[in-house]
């Protein structure tokens, strides 16, 4: 990985191998891609791809968020699994987190920000589909309910992956905080998408962490929530 020498820039300019498939029916795991993109919103604006969706849309505005936030979202520009797995294992096995983490601690300590002890909101959602299943309709309803989140605010990162031989898979949504998750999800195309689950589902089922980055962002800790 090869970073510019400007470090406030760092995790803008790398080019990192992106695992993210294309929607609406993703086939496998994709090769090295740019998944950033600064500064094409009224000048001073950066937006930033925080999803398999690259539409304007879909773009996280980072003037909407607090720069513990931005330093955050950046980061998980990387984050990518490190296996075809991931529909079966344990959430905090499934992706790169540790490179996340590295990458979080070395811009703001490169930057001499000061980060304190932060709190962030994740979602699982679990999932197995039937051979027979409009993918593409899914992925269309997928869609409208991400260009709702990202109206709504606060989603700092959206990855799905690819139905394994099973039909299982996996997707998750990062979130400054769990407010910001049910306006978020509470869209006529979430609720689309969630009438969709029911029907061409087979079986489902959601998972929510409390995401832990302490300060200096010497020590991170995921934990399963209920209710």
């Amino acid at each position: 990985m090869e970073y510019s020498s400007n470090p406030m820039r760092r995790l803008f300019t790398q080019t990192v191998p992106n695992s993210l498939p294309s929607p609406p029916q993703p086939t496998g795991l994709h090769e090295e891609q740019d998944n950033w993109t600064e500064g094409q919103s009224n000048g001073r604006h950066s937006l930033l791809v925080v999803s398999p969706y690259t539409s304007p849309l879909h773009l996280l505005d980072l003037a909407t968020l607090n720069p513990s936030q931005v330093y955050l979202a950046r980061a998980l520009s990387i984050l990518a699994p490190v296996t075809h797995a991931y529909a079966a294992i344990s959430y905090s096995k499934v992706f790169n987190w540790e490179a996340v983490f590295t990458a979080l601690a070395t811009a703001v300590r490169d930057d001499a920000f000061k980060w304190t002890e932060q709190f962030f909101y994740i979602v699982v959602f679990r999932s197995q589909v039937a051979p027979s299943t409009n993918r593409g309709h899914l992925g269309e309803l997928d869609k409208r309910a991400h260009a709702e989140a990202m109206k709504s605010g606060g989603l700092l990162k959206y990855w799905f992956g690819t139905p394994d031989a099973d039909g299982r898979n996996l997707a998750t949504c990062i979130w400054r905080q769990r407010e910001d998750a049910h306006p978020g999800s509470s869209g006529e195309g979430h609720k689309a998408a969630m009438r969709a689950t029911i029907n061409m589902y087979s079986e489902w089922h959601i998972e929510r962490f409390k995401l832990v980055i302490g300060n200096n962002v010497e020590r991170w800790n995921l934990s399963p929530l209920t209710g």
